[in-house]
């Protein structure tokens, strides 16, 4: 008997968890934070419905941390077994998790100075030193190749095109009787620069789909066109242009255009700040990893240069990164968190949305609840740091970099199987584009589409 609960990424898009009961041996495919609403992060404190030392193994699809941020409190917790997960996973998760839990320590801190929270004392969810003992569980192995992860349970790797080292897992329970279950985690996108084209899947008895943006199709590609014009109208201003940028995988695009752009003499030749030291790290395994990227940034393509302007320099220290957000000077600021949800772009924003000649820039996909959502539906005001920020500055969302395939990208990958699984399961996605998704695959493919609850439990 096998069982398959769904512990989150269940009508959202965050806290990415999916337990599977094999005759008795338990095993976690991802193992992500919740992001967003308060009523969801709340779920990161919450206890798993198991014991975390019941789990024998994790297989994780890639380095985000809705993917696996939760994996330095499930080893706290007491969990012993390894993660699986591909070469440039573990390279990525090396940076992505102390990093987090270096942020979670710091938050803490100031939210406990300045008493801006409930809390007393404010604790974080995991420590930098749970995140570097979490990586001692990490276990890559490539892609197309079969790994024994329990007894009579075997994981494979399919590229994803969706980050450095994001992949499809194709489970297959040996049984009897045989299953063969697919999880897509996050589905890349066809035709477009630095990562390969999602890779095809033929076959499946059970597939997780994901359906992020389920319900829509993203901005036709336009060489750049709408950012050169948002930046160029910006410079007129005088203004500074502000990137909140996922910082792994979203900065190395973002780059890749604005370098595009300059070469073309669409942009003036401006200074590039990026004010992550995460994503500087990321931007050399991607470098240093060129053989899996797109075949136009291989060797020749590939080194580090491809991700650099003419004036690009990356920020150090907490004390630049403040100077910075003063300065007047027009620039380019990318900085983490993506729907400034934390980290060092919250600094900028605090000190650039009064001002109306700045603009802010999404790249990417606003989860409910967070400060991103927020200002791209026209807040007039956001809090930051405990304090009532007012919202001068212009405020864009550029769709076309996002890295999650759009309806007809999940249509053109599904149409790869040679025949329905016995179940699609949709996951990570809001209600409404997840629904579309359902009425789209159900009308035009004629599957069987389930759209799970949080904490529901199907039997496979």
């Amino acid at each position: 008997m096998t069982s398959l609960t769904f512990l989150g990424a269940a009508r959202t898009v965050t806290g990415s968890k999916y337990l599977l009961d094999i005759d008795g041996r338990r095993l976690l495919m991802d193992c992500g934070l919740f992001q967003g609403l308060k009523e969801l992060r709340l779920r990161n404190w919450e206890p798993l419905p198991v014991p975390a030392d019941s789990i024998s193994a994790v297989v994780l699809t890639h380095a985000h941390v809705d993917h696996t941020g939760f994996l330095p409190r499930l080893v706290a917790q007491g969990f012993g077994g390894r993660a699986f997960c591909t070469a440039g996973t573990a390279d990525l998760c090396r940076i992505v998790l102390p990093d987090a839990g270096r942020l979670a320590e710091e938050d803490a801190r100031e939210a406990n100075r300045h008493g801006y929270t409930r809390h007393s004392p404010a604790l974080p969810l995991f420590t930098e030193t749970d995140a570097i003992r979490a990586l001692g569980h990490l276990q890559p192995f490539g892609y197309a190749r079969a790994a024994p992860v329990l007894p009579g349970v075997e994981v494979q790797f399919v590229n994803a095109g969706h980050l450095l080292g994001s992949g499809f897992v194709v489970l297959t329970i040996q049984g009897p009787p045989r299953v063969r279950l697919v999880f897509s985690g996050d589905l890349g996108r066809y035709d477009r620069p630095i990562l390969p084209d999602p890779s095809p899947m033929s076959s499946a008895d059970v597939l997780l789909l994901e359906s992020t943006y389920g319900d829509r199709l993203h901005e036709a590609d336009d060489q750049g066109e709408r950012l050169a014009s948002i930046i160029r109208e910006t410079v007129q201003r005088g203004g500074k242009v502000i990137v909140p940028a996922f910082a792994i995988g979203r900065v190395e695009e973002v780059i890749y255009w604005l370098k595009h752009l300059e070469e073309r003499h669409a942009i003036p030749v401006l200074p590039v700040y990026l004010d992550s030291p995460m994503a500087a790290q990321a931007l050399q395994q991607y470098a240093a990893r060129s053989y899996e990227l797109d075949p136009d940034m291989r060797p020749g393509r590939g080194e580090l240069s491809a991700f650099c302007t003419r004036r690009f320099r990356v920020v150090s220290s907490t004390q630049q990164s403040i100077d910075l957000a003063f300065a007047k000077t027009p620039a380019i600021v990318i900085s983490a968190s993506g729907m400034a949800t934390g980290g060092r772009v919250l600094f900028h924003l605090a000190a650039t949305l009064p001002d109306a000649r700045n603009t802010v820039l999404f790249t990417g996909y606003q989860a409910a609840g967070t400060r991103g959502r927020d200002l791209v539906e026209g807040a007039r005001e956001v809090k930051i740091h405990g304090e009532m920020v007012p919202v001068a500055a212009r405020v864009e969302q550029i769709q076309s970099m996002s890295a999650h395939a759009d309806q007809s990208e999940i249509l053109r990958w599904l149409a790869n199987f040679e025949h329905p699984p016995r179940v699609t399961y949709l996951v990570h996605g809001e209600p409404a584009p997840m629904q579309a998704l359902g009425e789209a695959i159900r009308t035009r493919l004629h599957w069987s589409v389930e759209m799970p609850e949080y904490l529901q439990t199907v039997t496979i």
